[in-house]
Formats: structure tokens, C-alpha cells, sequence
């Protein structure tokens, strides 16, 4: 069953699994994926915890006590997901420590309301990280405009950073600029850089899906023909600027005090389009150095039927630029489009945390204890 999944390995891919719950940790199987499916890590977001808490099985004890104690809802959800976060962790601390703190990493993410406030994300990364006190999580930062300056403190305190939610090529390089910048802080600082670690999550199918869209408004036989085309496209540039970045002289500095690359993270790379082979943001997404976040069903479709034939990116960049092109000619603006996937992707992590408020609040008013 995980040939694929080997062989995806071997080409220098770390399979992280895009999901988390209780019920995964308690039953043993995230420990049976990390040992029979190549798992090397785990991302969580809002909208996973919202699935994971309001439905699922093993919380009940916890917000019991909780609801005993009268915490807010606020600080009771940030104990269950930390909790979630630390015991994912122990379970890939093997992993980390095998992978000189590469992989078995296990990521949490920053209260999503904060997105567009610098200061109160740094200050949520820094109590998330004292929270989990593990070694090996990573704390997720959107890359908005607020979030660039907070990963770049955040990384000059020796944590280590998941930037989330990147689409645009012009912002992913923001966001390595914004990871050095923090380095350098970092080694300022007299802190050993080769304990930080950082991806950079780029997300992949929400861009067919809105592209595909519009190309199905344009409706000529030129417009179809690019449908399924432009999210490997800004994927494979955006590796084509990684390599670029990590090959400067800034960064050979950084590399000589012993610094970590920031690795690309293929995020989203769930097929959303029924039309599309379910296994397409992993098979041709195969390059070195690279992390592919999977919810499970990409996982098994990699794992049964999955078609790794080597590097499907290096090689690829002037047909992806000729393909992005093709779509600016028919009128379809990439800026436009960038730009309402991150609103729309900060709006509905958002109203994921909103729901898990209102549900978690629901349960502790169900489990307050009655007053004598």
C-alpha cells in the first residue's frame, strides 16, 4: 500500500498529515500512520479543531473540568487544542529527534482574529509556544501584511514559525525575507539558529478553484484548455523563487552559523474539482526539500494509487510562466485573485474559531455543575 508513499519520500517530500484530533492520538492512529505511512509531521487549523472538538469523541472529561473550574471559553479552547498539540508531539518526538529537528513537527495555529494585528499575534505565538512547551511544534502565522513582521520577531526569538496561508508568489518572497530577517535577529541575539525551524505553507487547490472559475465565465475552448493548470504553475514559480533565495549570499551567511532553509509546504492539496486526479497536488508537486500536507483521503488515494516518477517541479518553470500568462491574456487578474484567497481564507479560519467558540461555550454551559 505506501510504495507511493515511500517513493515520495525518498525523493526528499515529507508527508505531513492535515488533520488532528483526540480520538486519532488516543487510538493509536497517528502513531500506526507515522509508522506504516511515512508520516512525518502533522498541521493543524482552525477548521480541523472545529470538526475535531464539535464532534468528536474524548473531550468530554477535560471540558468537564473545565466547566468546573469557570474558565472562559477562550482559555478553555486554547487548553484543549494545546493539550491536542503537546500529546501529537510526543507521539513524533522520535521523529524530531531522528530528523535533527527537521520533521515529527506538529503545528498550532495563532488565534485567526488577531491575523491583522502584529502585536498581539507575536504575543500569542510566544504564550502558544510556552503553552505547548515542546520542542518540536511549530507556531502558525498567517502571512498577511501584520503577520510578515510578527514571523520575523517571532523567528528572532529562537521559535519556531508555520507561515500559513500564502498564495501570492510577490508575498512568498516577503515571507523568506521576513524568515531571514528574523534569523539575523536570532543570531544578534547570540541564539543557536540551528534549533529554528520554518515552512512556508503555499496553498495549491483553492487557486484552480477560483481560477477555474473564472475561466469557465470566459467560456472559449482556449480559456478550458488552462483549467487545472495555474495552481501548479504559482507552485512550481514559487519553488523556482525558494531556490533562488536559498542559494544568495544572504543566505549562504545565514547557513554558515548553522541556519535551517525555510522549506516550501504544499498546503490544500485536497483535488476540490472531481474532474481532477485526486492525487495531482502530490504527484506533480515532487521536489527535494519540500513538505506535502495531506488530509487523509489524499493520503490512502497517494498510497493506492499515487504516480511518483521523480522531480515533477525543477524543469517545469517556463511552461508555468507561459501558463500564468495565458491566463492574464483572457483578462483574469493573478493580483485579484491572490488577494481574495488570503481575505477569504483569514475570514474563514475565522468563522471556524467563531463556531468552535460558540459549540465549546454550549458544552461547558451543558457540564457546569449545579449550585448547591
Amino acid at each position: 500500500m505506501t510504495d507511493a508513499l515511500k517513493r515520495l519520500s525518498d525523493e526528499g517530500v515529507a508527508i505531513w498529515l492535515d488533520d488532528l484530533s483526540r480520538k486519532r492520538i488516543t487510538s493509536g492512529n497517528l502513531a500506526e500512520l507515522i509508522d506504516q505511512s511515512h508520516v512525518v509531521g502533522v498541521t493543524t487549523n482552525p477548521a480541523i479543531f472545529q470538526k475535531a472538538i464539535s464532534g468528536g469523541e474524548g473531550y468530554e472529561q477535560q471540558l468537564t473540568d473545565l466547566a468546573t473550574r469557570k474558565v472562559t471559553v477562550d482559555e478553555a479552547l486554547r487548553m484543549i487544542t494545546t493539550a491536542d498539540v503537546r500529546d501529537a508531539a510526543d507521539i513524533l518526538r522520535p521523529v524530531y529527534d531522528r530528523t535533527d529537528g527537521q520533521d515529527g513537527r506538529v503545528s498550532i495555529e495563532v488565534d485567526p482574529r488577531l491575523a491583522h494585528n502584529t502585536a498581539a499575534t507575536i504575543a500569542e505565538a510566544k504564550q502558544l509556544a510556552w503553552l505547548v512547551d515542546r520542542p518540536n511544534t511549530l507556531i502558525k502565522i498567517p502571512a498577511t501584511k501584520a503577520g510578515l513582521p510578527a514571523i520575523t520577531e517571532v523567528i528572532g526569538k529562537g521559535i519556531s514559525v508555520n507561515v500559513t496561508l500564502i498564495f501570492s508568489l510577490e508575498r512568498y518572497r516577503e515571507v523568506m525575507d521576513a524568515y531571514l530577517a528574523g534569523l539575523e535577529k536570532a543570531k544578534a541575539a547570540g541564539l543557536d539558529l540551528s534549533l529554528i525551524h520554518s515552512v512556508a505553507s503555499f496553498f495549491v487547490s483553492r487557486v484552480d478553484s477560483e481560477i477555474d472559475k473564472r475561466l469557465d465565465a470566459v467560456g472559449t475552448d482556449e480559456a478550458k484548455a488552462l483549467k487545472g493548470k495555474a495552481a501548479l504553475a504559482n507552485a512550481r514559480l514559487a519553488y523556482e523563487a525558494y531556490e533562488e533565495v536559498f542559494s544568495s549570499d544572504r543566505w549562504t551567511a545565514l547557513e554558515r552559523a548553522g541556519a535551517n532553509k525555510q522549506r516550501p509546504l504544499w498546503a490544500s492539496t485536497g483535488v476540490k474539482d472531481p474532474a481532477y486526479k485526486d492525487t495531482l497536488y502530490v504527484d506533480d508537486l515532487v521536489a527535494p526539500n519540500t513538505v506535502n500536507t495531506m488530509p487523509e483521503a489524499t493520503l490512502e488515494a497517494t498510497a493506492d494509487h499515487g504516480s511518483i516518477t521523480g522531480d515533477t517541479v525543477r524543469g517545469t518553470y517556463e511552461q508555468a510562466r507561459a501558463e500564468l500568462d495565458a491566463v492574464a491574456k483572457l483578462g483574469i487578474s493573478y493580483d485579484d485573485v491572490v488577494q481574495l484567497l488570503e481575505d477569504e481564507g483569514v475570514e474563514k479560519f475565522e468563522a471556524s474559531w467563531n463556531d468552535l467558540l460558540k459549540s465549546t461555550e454550549a458544552e461547558l454551559q451543558r457540564l457546569a455543575p449545579t449550585e448547591a
